[in-house]
């Protein structure tokens, strides 16, 4: 146990869903009080169990709707599973949903210190840090902008850039680096190759393979809630590009 980083053991995750599209309130009130609202059980994850091991770098890959975000989110003590458990073992920075943390009415310059204060940085910290933080982002120009003005990848530079600061034990990544140009993407990998030499584990889901050969040393491929297959980043994905 003293080298692993996540144990995720016979994890299940239900959603209740909607058999029917509801249009409206008042719709949702009338067949409430008519006891017509009805749900099917949708198994996002299904019995899941694996560990990662300090230092790894894991790629998770699968098509959409298999179960990746919502494990990554499980992981990150976002959700909670239905069964099973998820532990980390460490400090964990969560790069999970782009713009999380932030008040997108607020300028870059005001959510730095917000969003790191939700991570749990102390506003010293942030001051010492601040400078790094813009010059990684590059938002040089656009500081003092609102974020609501901001595209997707430039709300993906400065959650980046500040969930990196400090030397997390673990680094979850859920497509943040498929945001943005490729230039960015490059400095992105850099930083976790980075983190990677200091003993940082790294979990990441891409759409990207080819960002998955890159970085991973272990994959592991989920399809419809299931693990169908964990193992090396070469063979994994050999078998999973011609599935």
């Amino acid at each position: 146990m003293e080298n692993i980083a996540v144990q995720v053991k016979n994890v299940e995750m239900h959603f209740n869903m909607s058999k029917y599209k509801i249009d409206s309130i008042k719709e949702y009130v009338i067949k409430f009080f008519k006891r017509e609202l009805n749900y099917e059980d949708f198994i996002a994850l299904n019995n899941v169990s694996f560990n990662i091991e300090k230092g790894d770098v894991f790629g998770i890959v699968g098509l959409n709707g298999s179960g990746k975000s919502t494990l990554l989110k499980i992981i990150s003590g976002i959700l909670k599973p239905t069964k099973g458990s998820a532990v980390c073992y460490g400090s964990i920075a969560p790069l999970i949903e782009l713009g999380a943390g932030f008040d997108m009415d607020l300028t870059a310059r005001e959510n730095i210190y917000l969003n790191g204060s939700v991570l749990g940085f102390s506003r010293k910290m942030m001051n010492e840090k601040f400078n790094e933080i813009v010059e990684f982002s590059e938002m040089q120009e656009f500081l003092d902008v609102p974020m609501k003005n901001y595209s997707s990848g430039m709300v993906a530079r400065v959650a980046f850039a500040i969930a990196t600061i400090t030397q997390p034990e673990i680094l979850i990544v859920d497509e943040i680096l498929s945001v943005g140009d490729f230039r960015f993407q490059e400095k992105c990998e850099e930083k976790i190759a980075r983190l990677m030499s200091g003993g940082t584990t790294v979990i990441i889901v891409s759409h990207s393979l080819d960002q998955i050969e890159r970085l991973c040393n272990k994959v592991m491929w989920l399809e419809k809630g299931k693990i169908k297959m964990i193992g090396s980043t070469e063979e994994v994905c050999n078998i999973y590009k011609q599935s």
